[in-house]
């Protein structure tokens, strides 16, 4: 084998496995982003149903209040004048 070529497939070789590792850097990169990226909307939704679970009974209160206090009002305007 030509020496020029020797030399030629020596880079060409060194190239590769650089670029092979560096494809191999990109593949977990990606697959770590994708896990956190779930782990992210997981933790989103979670604490959002939480806080309706633990906000509910709250919510329930301040509707029947706000209907108390409609009805109060209806009472108000019924009065006679």
């Amino acid at each position: 084998m030509d020496p020029e070529w020797k030399k030629l497939l020596e880079e060409t070789f060194s190239l590769e496995k650089e670029n092979n590792k560096i494809l191999h850097a990109m593949r977990r990169s990606m697959f770590w982003s994708r896990v956190m990226n779930c782990l992210y909307w997981i933790i989103i939704i979670g604490v959002s149903v939480g806080a309706f679970y633990f906000l509910q009974p709250y919510m329930d209160k301040i509707v029947k209040m706000y209907g108390n206090a409609s009805a109060m009002l209806k009472n108000f305007q019924n009065l006679p004048k």
